[in-house]
């Protein structure tokens, strides 16, 4: 491998000559050798990165044109779009455990960023720290690329995904209207439900959530940039918070504003816990929704067996024939490391320790992962699962009539207590609800068949 002699204040290091980073970037490769480069930091964030850079490059082109030159905006411009693109992603080596203000991420892209617009301007015209990093902060440029990603990866992955889980179960919820099922409550037979409520219930879950996740995301609109190192905004000329919250709003093509109070902004993570929150909340519908269809499609002789899910491969190395709810299962791990992550980002942003933060770069992977994560499952449970539920409708009508909670039918016309007599006689000597309560003398024959119609009580 070839290498070249960059520089920085530490003095030279080497560095491949292939890549576009620079000698704080070498440093940090060399120093944080954790995870075995696998832990990257997210592409999420380094595409936030190329945005908030072009964003502040033409801020400053138009605040200070004397420092900020329409030459340099070109080309850091152009790099910066490169960036966004994903085309440069090689060039951003480090992995998520380094510094916790998330430094040398910043001064990777300031590095990658100077490097490039200096190849295209086929000079050296652009530094890292003066131009790509003109009137900024790691410890706002990192919190500021956090809600980027953030908003991003919530607004474009997961609440798309989310409207897809609903639409599949609104057209299922169609399918079995006027199906009625036995209703179940603390694992028990309970009184009647048609299916299609049941199904309801689920998609207004996932209807709520995507509601929730919404309002979570109104915080994280809110950017620390201009707030430079400790929030006072040293070094940072008047209008320049404003002017670039704009800019990242028009190249994202998302609505951002500038924070009020940049002391907040910089030590303070409860944004990114509150949205994290709307996303641990999704977790824990999908986990209670999956667990109903796995529970539901039991058997397929054996268990509840009132659904049928599509049989995508083979379940067992052993057992011939056998079909297992891969797709729930899938959807429940996620929800489990989701749920795991929460606990990391709720540790992760209580640690603000007077001005700084100094945990965002493992914050910000989590809840990037969270939602990778959901939105994934969410597409693969709606594609390769619930699309393809059928209800086993015979199964459902025995269940129904073979429920012993069906009694509660009949406490307008009896009592509750008689009723439970009736429902306790049918139990010990395994007879029909009817005949029990005939044996009982409580209604005759055909009063019973009068007042008793499952079907109507859903």
């Amino acid at each position: 491998m070839e290498y070249r002699t960059e520089h920085d204040s530490m003095g030279e290091v080497r560095v491949p000559s292939d890549r576009y980073w620079g000698a704080q970037t070498e440093r940090s490769r060399n120093n944080f050798r954790i995870g075995a480069g696998k832990e990257t930091m997210p592409e999420e964030i380094i595409k936030a990165f190329g945005c908030l850079k072009k964003a502040a490059a033409l801020a400053n082109g138009r605040i200070c044109p004397d420092r900020m030159t329409e030459e340099k905006l070109r080309y850091i411009s152009q790099a910066c779009d490169e960036v966004i693109s994903g085309k440069l992603m090689d060039h951003f080596p480090l992995v998520v455990f380094q510094t916790g203000s998330g430094t040398q991420s910043n001064m990777n892209a300031n590095e990658v960023i100077a490097n490039r617009a200096n190849g295209l301007a086929g000079r050296k015209l652009c530094h890292p720290n003066d131009d790509v990093n003109m009137s900024q902060s790691s410890n706002d440029t990192f919190p500021t690329a956090m809600h980027i990603a953030m908003v991003t990866v919530c607004e474009d992955r997961v609440i798309p995904a989310a409207f897809r889980l609903v639409t599949a179960l609104r057209k299922l919820e169609k399918a079995n209207e006027g199906i009625v099922k036995s209703g179940r409550t603390h694992l028990q037979d309970a009184v009647p439900i048609r299916f299609s409520q049941e199904i309801s219930g689920w998609r207004a879950s996932v209807e709520t959530d995507i509601d929730m996740l919404n309002t979570s995301l109104k915080p994280l609109r809110k950017l620390a940039l201009g707030g430079t190192a400790v929030g006072t905004g040293l070094n940072c000329p008047e209008g320049f918070d404003r002017e670039a919250a704009r800019r990242i709003s028009d190249i994202t093509g998302k609505q951002f504003e500038t924070a009020e109070n940049k002391f907040h902004a910089l030590t303070s993570r409860d944004e990114a816990v509150f949205a994290h929150g709307a996303l641990k909340a999704l977790a824990c519908d999908l986990m209670k929704i999956a667990n109903d269809i796995r529970w539901l499609a039991s058997g397929p002789r054996l268990g509840l067996g009132e659904i049928t899910i599509p049989a995508n491969e083979p379940g067992s190395s052993i057992m011939p024939g056998k079909v297992n709810p891969t797709q729930c299962e899938a959807v429940t791990m996620v929800a489990c490391q989701v749920m795991g992550n929460d606990s990391a980002v709720s540790f992760a942003a209580s640690q603000g320790n007077f001005e700084l933060n100094v945990f965002m770069p493992v914050l910000a992977y989590d809840f990037i992962q969270s939602a990778r994560l959901l939105a994934d499952a969410m597409v693969s449970f709606c594609d390769n699962c619930v699309s393809g539920i059928t209800a086993n409708r015979e199964k459902m009508r025995s269940n129904l009539h073979n429920s012993l909670m069906l009694v509660t039918a009949l406490n307008p016309h009896i009592g509750y207590e008689k009723a439970a007599k009736v429902a306790k006689k049918a139990f010990d000597e395994n007879i029909s609800l009817k005949e029990a309560c005939v044996g009982l003398g409580f209604l005759s024959p055909e009063k019973f068949d009068e007042v008793f119609r499952p079907e109507d009580m859903a």
